[in-house]
């Protein structure tokens, strides 16, 4: 007997050389063990064709997945162009002067300004395109930009006081963030 071997190694190994000695004389033991490997390769091969479609159908999903999001947020690019012109659109019109928005003409020229920048604010809601809220809220360092802190005893520290720039959502991922002023104690 091997070091190392138990009986039961020992009656596995001599009923193994009983079994190969009764095929060699039985020709119907050795076509019983062949098919028995075939049918072992056959549930093997099954298996292996069942996890294959499960991968294909896990990549396709994946594929599909990665196909939506692309086209949910493929204008990313083109949006965040369309907030600068928007930035400029507001910036123009908080520029102008109340006795300018007395003449007719101004007046005239104004409201095609302002019916410019609500179509373009329609357009941006038909797309998913979201103003982000600020002031007096908590900073949220996901949708805000501290630019600089803002001494004050009117608000508790940490809270937007002032927004330099507005922050924008494309859905539910962040477009721009907010440009903030944070309050902060005074010293």
């Amino acid at each position: 007997m091997k070091p190392g071997t138990t009986d039961d190694d020992k009656l596995h190994d001599e009923a193994e050389e009983i079994r190969k000695e009764t095929a060699a004389a039985s020709p119907e033991l050795a076509e019983h063990d062949r098919f028995a490997e075939l049918e072992k390769a056959l549930e093997e091969a099954h298996s292996k064709a069942l996890y294959a479609a499960a991968e294909t159908q896990n990549v396709r999903r994946r594929l599909e997945a990665e196909k939506a999001q692309a086209a949910a947020y493929a204008a990313a690019g083109f949006a965040r162009d369309m907030l600068t012109i928007k930035d400029h659109l507001e910036r123009a019109l908080v520029a102008v002067s109340d006795e300018l928005r007395a003449d007719q003409t101004a007046a005239n020229f104004l409201a095609g300004i302002e019916a410019t920048a609500r179509e373009l604010e329609a357009a941006f809601a038909r797309h998913g395109i979201t103003r982000i809220d600020s002031i007096g809220e908590k900073l949220d360092p996901h949708k805000h930009q501290a630019m600089m802190e803002i001494p004050t005893d009117q608000t508790e520290p940490g809270t937007i006081v002032e927004e330099m720039q507005s922050g924008y959502m494309l859905k539910d991922r962040l477009l721009r963030p907010a440009l903030v002023g944070v309050a902060k104690t005074t010293d």
